[in-house]
């Protein structure tokens, strides 16, 4: 079973859409028996796609921080979980757990999973696919931004097109599971 490890808000946000397309994400992730790997957080968005991928039969596996645990406590319906020390831990924890890795709607600690992850592929750690949930055109001005990198010469587009980015949950999940190997 392919296993994708997701990166996204632990808060509660404002606008509905990003909390539908995390639950259709959740749903689609368990339909095509793909784990879920996540930051293991029972608040906000990260609780949404954990209960919505248990709720359609889905296995989930947790990395939970124990100095978060104050913010953002740890979801005790998981298939499995993992407490680790330090967030550098749990990136690295969800990297081995994971055959791919996508990005849901999130704030600044999201964005530095993220960019760790691309950053790594670029760098050539490792060769797993990326995608970004471009829900409501969240990600438009990011990609933007990359196309501005790419004409200013701090990024190229082999690195750019490494990131597959979809606005439909389904979609991307079948793109990453395709492409896993």
């Amino acid at each position: 079973m392919p296993s994708i490890a997701v990166f996204l808000g632990a808060r509660d946000v404002k606008n509905p859409t990003f909390a539908k397309a995390t639950q259709l994400f959740g749903q689609m992730l368990a339909k095509h028996d793909t784990t879920l790997v996540y930051g293991g957080s029972n608040t906000g968005m990260m609780k949404i796609l954990a209960d919505a991928t248990l709720r359609a039969g889905g296995e989930v596996i947790g990395v939970s921080v124990k100095t978060l645990a104050y913010h953002e406590a740890p979801h005790q319906g998981l298939t499995k979980l993992y407490v680790v020390d330090d967030l550098h831990q749990r990136k690295a924890k969800m990297a081995a757990l994971a055959d791919g890795f996508i990005t849901l709607p999130g704030g600044i600690g999201t964005l530095e999973e993220f960019f760790e992850a691309l950053t790594w592929a670029q760098l050539g750690l490792h060769s797993k696919p990326l995608g970004l949930l471009n829900v409501d055109g969240y990600y438009d001005d990011l990609l933007r931004f990359f196309d501005r990198t790419i004409i200013e010469g701090f990024f190229d587009q082999t690195g750019r097109n490494k990131l597959i980015v979809a606005s439909d949950p389904e979609r991307l999940v079948k793109a990453i599971i395709s492409q896993r190997y």
